[in-house]
């Protein structure tokens, strides 16, 4: 932690955010640590934001990385709500199954039903999204998903981002090294190109 909840909300903060890496050494203290810090911060009447991430060489099987996995997110979403996180930041799902991987060769790690891998969910970004805000006690807390690292196709894949987190029933995309590693007008229109997609009224809930 930077600094306590209390020198926030004399700073005239209107939220607190944090980070947890789930699956990490450090990740059972964080937890901790950021549901009191949650919860005084309602009692002060901040809003709360909790990037639920899973960077972790555990995530990783047989050279596939599992730490965009639909199911290993929302799962780490579900707990980020449950600690009292009003807005969630999630990578945008890219693969599932991760649970599956994690449970090869007699380990044991967590629980979950293969209903989770064809019944209520598919392989589409849209559904596997739409998992990640399932698990967000059904939508009830916004997901926002994380607009990825810079590159040579920063509009598109903004754009797309976008898109799949709207139609999923997400609530926005931050794209902050996107649009801020790049000249003033460049990263002006990249912000209104994404702006555009959730104003657009013909881009609806699929």
């Amino acid at each position: 932690m930077f600094a306590d909840v209390k020198q926030a909300w004399d700073m005239g903060a209107a939220a607190v955010g944090a980070t947890i890496y789930f699956g990490s050494n450090e990740s059972s203290r964080q937890i901790i640590e950021v549901s009191k810090a949650f919860k005084w911060a309602h009692e002060l009447g901040l809003a709360t934001i909790l990037w639920c991430y899973l960077r972790n060489p555990s995530f990783m099987v047989d050279g596939i990385d599992y730490h965009t996995s639909a199911d290993l997110t929302g799962q780490a979403n579900h707990i980020g709500v449950t600690i009292e996180a009003d807005i969630v930041k999630q990578k945008l799902p890219t693969i599932n199954a991760g649970y599956l991987a994690l449970n090869n060769s007699g380990v044991k790690y967590g629980k979950w039903n293969d209903k989770a891998y064809n019944d209520l969910c598919s392989d589409h970004p849209i559904d596997m999204t739409r998992f990640q805000i399932a698990n967000c006690y059904m939508g009830r807390i916004g997901l926002i998903n994380s607009g990825g690292p810079s590159g040579d196709d920063d509009f598109a894949q903004a754009v797309r981002t976008a898109v799949i987190n709207k139609r999923a029933g997400g609530v926005g995309l931050i794209s902050g090294r996107k649009a801020f590693q790049r000249p003033m007008d460049e990263g002006i229109q990249l912000l209104n190109a994404i702006q555009d997609v959730y104003l657009c009224d013909e881009i609806t809930i699929a």
